[in-house]
């Protein structure tokens, strides 16, 4: 059986945990709702979401995209590969976007992998990448296709969000658990 949580307790985790401002959280809840990329609840019914409605949820606020572009961020930063690859014509498996790595990240995090607390997630919101850092300083990104890895995407300064790995797995684990 899938786990899923409400809505509510995933902002207060994110919150509390993350350092995710709350009225944010929620305005990125709505639009994500609005755009059915999350679940909306029923009548006297809260949302329940998924470990991967959650993921979404973090990603739309970590892309710190506009309100009205956070579904199009989810689904921008969900399709990012490695370094930009072109996995096209790939097998199948090594097709591996950023979403299916997050959502790995997201299940070993609530199962309680203490590798995962050492990770930093970086959301590079001036382009679209993410960079996942290890605890022995290598980095693996996920960038858009035909991006140059480890390269300057645009002019002008780089901005950014980093998740503390142990600070979301916390969050993950008081929401599914």
């Amino acid at each position: 059986m899938t786990q899923t949580a409400t809505l509510a307790a995933a902002i207060v985790a994110l919150e509390r945990h993350v350092g995710f401002r709350r009225g944010r959280l929620i305005s990125m809840a709505q639009r994500l709702q609005q755009a059915n990329v999350i679940p909306t609840g029923a009548p006297r019914t809260a949302p329940q979401l998924s470990l991967v409605d959650v993921v979404a949820l973090v990603i739309a606020y970590a892309a710190a995209a506009p309100l009205h572009l956070a579904a199009r961020s989810v689904a921008t930063y969900g399709a990012l590969t490695p370094g930009g690859a072109n996995l096209a014509n790939a097998p199948s498996g090594v097709q591996v976007t950023a979403a299916d790595y997050l959502a790995s990240i997201a299940t070993l995090a609530v199962e309680g992998d203490a590798g995962i607390r050492r990770l930093k997630l970086e959301f590079v919101s001036t382009w679209p990448e993410l960079s996942v850092r290890f605890e022995d300083v290598s980095t693996h990104r996920f960038q858009a296709i035909g991006a140059v890895s480890g390269h300057w995407q645009s002019c002008g300064h780089r901005q950014s969000l980093t998740i503390n790995g142990a600070a979301l797995a916390d969050a993950l684990q008081e929401i599914f658990h």
